[in-house]
Protein backbone atom coordinates (compact mmCIF):
# COMPACT_ATOMS: atom_id res chain seq x y z
CA UNK A 1 0.00 0.00 0.00
CA UNK A 2 2.79 2.00 1.26
CA UNK A 3 4.36 1.75 -2.60
CA UNK A 4 1.31 3.04 -4.22
CA UNK A 5 1.42 5.50 -2.50
CA UNK A 6 4.49 6.72 -2.90
CA UNK A 7 4.05 6.15 -7.10
CA UNK A 8 1.47 8.17 -6.69
CA UNK A 9 2.74 11.04 -5.30
CA UNK A 10 6.06 10.69 -7.65
CA UNK A 11 3.31 10.77 -10.41
CA UNK A 12 1.50 13.60 -8.71
CA UNK A 13 4.52 15.78 -8.35
CA UNK A 14 5.87 15.11 -11.98
CA UNK A 15 1.92 15.97 -13.49
CA UNK A 16 2.60 19.14 -11.45
CA UNK A 17 6.00 20.20 -12.79
CA UNK A 18 4.47 19.38 -16.47
CA UNK A 19 2.07 21.47 -15.90
CA UNK A 20 4.12 24.48 -14.60
CA UNK A 21 6.65 23.81 -17.50
CA UNK A 22 3.86 24.01 -20.13
CA UNK A 23 2.03 27.01 -18.32
CA UNK A 24 5.60 29.56 -17.76
CA UNK A 25 7.08 28.65 -21.49
CA UNK A 26 3.73 29.55 -23.15
CA UNK A 27 3.61 32.44 -21.31
CA UNK A 28 7.05 33.43 -21.89
CA UNK A 29 6.78 32.40 -25.56
CA UNK A 30 2.93 34.42 -25.75
CA UNK A 31 1.84 31.02 -26.94
CA UNK A 32 -1.38 28.79 -25.89
CA UNK A 33 -0.30 25.97 -23.76
CA UNK A 34 0.31 22.96 -26.00
CA UNK A 35 1.57 19.41 -25.33
CA UNK A 36 2.39 16.95 -28.19
CA UNK A 37 0.34 19.15 -30.83
CA UNK A 38 -2.53 18.95 -28.32
CA UNK A 39 -4.50 21.87 -26.63
CA UNK A 40 -7.31 22.38 -24.48
CA UNK A 41 -10.14 24.76 -25.33
CA UNK A 42 -12.50 26.28 -23.12
CA UNK A 43 -16.11 26.21 -24.61
CA UNK A 44 -18.06 29.54 -24.28
CA UNK A 45 -20.98 28.95 -25.43
CA UNK A 46 -23.83 26.35 -26.17
CA UNK A 47 -23.55 26.54 -29.67
CA UNK A 48 -22.30 22.53 -29.82
CA UNK A 49 -24.45 21.15 -26.92
CA UNK A 50 -25.29 17.99 -26.40
CA UNK A 51 -21.84 17.12 -27.65
CA UNK A 52 -19.92 19.46 -24.81
CA UNK A 53 -21.70 21.91 -22.78
CA UNK A 54 -20.75 24.88 -21.95
CA UNK A 55 -18.30 25.21 -19.17
CA UNK A 56 -16.46 22.21 -20.68
CA UNK A 57 -12.50 21.89 -21.76
CA UNK A 58 -12.09 20.11 -24.77
CA UNK A 59 -9.33 19.24 -26.72
CA UNK A 60 -8.11 19.85 -29.59
CA UNK A 61 -5.14 18.32 -32.40
CA UNK A 62 -3.56 21.21 -33.34
CA UNK A 63 -3.52 21.40 -37.18
CA UNK A 64 -0.02 20.20 -38.73
CA UNK A 65 0.53 21.30 -41.56
CA UNK A 66 -1.44 23.94 -44.36
CA UNK A 67 -2.69 21.04 -46.59
CA UNK A 68 -4.53 19.37 -43.68
CA UNK A 69 -8.07 18.36 -45.31
CA UNK A 70 -11.26 17.51 -43.31
CA UNK A 71 -14.23 15.50 -43.62
CA UNK A 72 -18.07 16.37 -43.29
CA UNK A 73 -18.84 15.70 -39.34
CA UNK A 74 -15.34 16.98 -38.21
CA UNK A 75 -15.04 18.92 -35.58
CA UNK A 76 -13.08 21.86 -36.11
CA UNK A 77 -11.65 24.70 -34.41
CA UNK A 78 -11.13 28.01 -36.41
CA UNK A 79 -10.10 31.73 -36.14
CA UNK A 80 -12.55 33.96 -36.80
CA UNK A 81 -12.94 37.86 -36.05
CA UNK A 82 -10.71 37.41 -33.30
CA UNK A 83 -12.71 34.17 -31.55
CA UNK A 84 -11.95 30.89 -31.22
CA UNK A 85 -15.03 28.70 -32.89
CA UNK A 86 -15.40 25.06 -32.69
CA UNK A 87 -18.08 23.85 -34.64
CA UNK A 88 -19.07 20.64 -37.16
CA UNK A 89 -18.42 20.47 -41.08
CA UNK A 90 -21.10 19.92 -42.80
CA UNK A 91 -20.17 21.20 -46.32
CA UNK A 92 -16.98 20.95 -48.45
CA UNK A 93 -15.88 22.97 -51.57
CA UNK A 94 -12.85 22.50 -53.21
CA UNK A 95 -11.57 25.31 -55.95
CA UNK A 96 -8.88 25.93 -57.26
CA UNK A 97 -6.89 27.68 -55.10
CA UNK A 98 -8.37 26.16 -51.73
CA UNK A 99 -10.79 24.06 -49.73
CA UNK A 100 -13.73 25.90 -48.31
CA UNK A 101 -15.54 24.55 -45.59
CA UNK A 102 -19.02 25.34 -44.31
CA UNK A 103 -19.50 24.93 -40.64
CA UNK A 104 -22.44 24.73 -37.56
CA UNK A 105 -23.13 24.27 -34.39
CA UNK A 106 -24.99 21.18 -33.18
CA UNK A 107 -27.34 23.46 -31.49
CA UNK A 108 -27.99 26.09 -34.34
CA UNK A 109 -31.13 26.04 -36.65
CA UNK A 110 -28.56 27.22 -39.49
CA UNK A 111 -24.99 27.00 -41.01
CA UNK A 112 -22.42 29.22 -40.24
CA UNK A 113 -22.83 32.72 -43.02
CA UNK A 114 -19.37 32.56 -44.06
CA UNK A 115 -17.31 29.56 -45.21
CA UNK A 116 -14.18 28.34 -43.26
CA UNK A 117 -10.60 28.48 -45.11
CA UNK A 118 -8.26 25.97 -44.48
CA UNK A 119 -5.79 29.12 -42.98
CA UNK A 120 -8.30 29.75 -40.25
CA UNK A 121 -8.17 26.22 -38.95
CA UNK A 122 -6.50 25.53 -35.40
CA UNK A 123 -7.24 21.89 -34.94
CA UNK A 124 -9.63 19.54 -34.63
CA UNK A 125 -11.71 18.16 -31.75
CA UNK A 126 -9.99 14.89 -30.34
CA UNK A 127 -13.47 13.56 -28.96
CA UNK A 128 -11.93 14.34 -24.95
CA UNK A 129 -14.48 16.64 -23.24
CA UNK A 130 -13.50 17.66 -19.72
CA UNK A 131 -16.99 18.68 -18.38
CA UNK A 132 -16.96 22.44 -15.77
CA UNK A 133 -13.46 22.40 -15.80
CA UNK A 134 -13.92 25.58 -17.91
CA UNK A 135 -15.51 27.64 -15.72
CA UNK A 136 -12.34 26.60 -13.08
CA UNK A 137 -10.11 27.42 -15.60
CA UNK A 138 -11.26 30.81 -16.49
CA UNK A 139 -10.21 32.38 -13.76
CA UNK A 140 -6.43 31.57 -15.13
CA UNK A 141 -7.24 34.41 -18.03
CA UNK A 142 -6.27 36.95 -15.28
CA UNK A 143 -3.11 37.57 -13.50
CA UNK A 144 -4.02 36.65 -10.23
CA UNK A 145 -5.51 33.30 -11.81
CA UNK A 146 -2.27 32.51 -13.46
CA UNK A 147 -0.27 33.61 -10.53
CA UNK A 148 -2.44 30.96 -8.76
CA UNK A 149 -2.02 28.32 -11.33
CA UNK A 150 1.73 28.81 -10.37
CA UNK A 151 2.13 29.17 -6.75
CA UNK A 152 -0.08 26.45 -5.83
CA UNK A 153 1.46 23.85 -7.35
CA UNK A 154 4.99 25.35 -6.22
CA UNK A 155 3.86 25.35 -2.55
CA UNK A 156 2.79 21.87 -2.82
CA UNK A 157 6.01 20.97 -4.46
CA UNK A 158 7.86 22.75 -1.47
CA UNK A 159 5.51 21.18 0.57
CA UNK A 160 6.56 17.63 -0.57
CA UNK A 161 10.10 18.28 -0.35
CA UNK A 162 9.91 19.49 3.09
CA UNK A 163 7.85 16.04 3.77
CA UNK A 164 10.45 14.05 2.28
CA UNK A 165 13.60 15.79 4.04
CA UNK A 166 11.54 15.16 7.57
CA UNK A 167 10.75 11.31 6.57
CA UNK A 168 14.74 10.68 5.51
CA UNK A 169 16.04 13.10 8.49
CA UNK A 170 14.06 10.96 11.17
CA UNK A 171 15.23 7.81 9.20
CA UNK A 172 18.93 8.70 9.66
CA UNK A 173 17.94 9.18 13.40
CA UNK A 174 16.54 6.07 13.99
CA UNK A 175 19.51 4.46 12.05
CA UNK A 176 22.16 6.50 14.25
CA UNK A 177 20.92 5.51 17.36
Amino acid sequence: MKVILQVFKVGFVILLITMMLIVVISRITGNEPSFLGYQMKNVLSGSMEPVFMTGSVIQIKKTEHEGTEYDIDDIITFQKENKLITHRVVGKVINDREVLYTTQGDNNDGIDSTPVSASQIIGHYTGLTIPYIGYLLKITDTRLGSMLLLVVPGVMLVGFAVQLFIKQRRLYERQKT
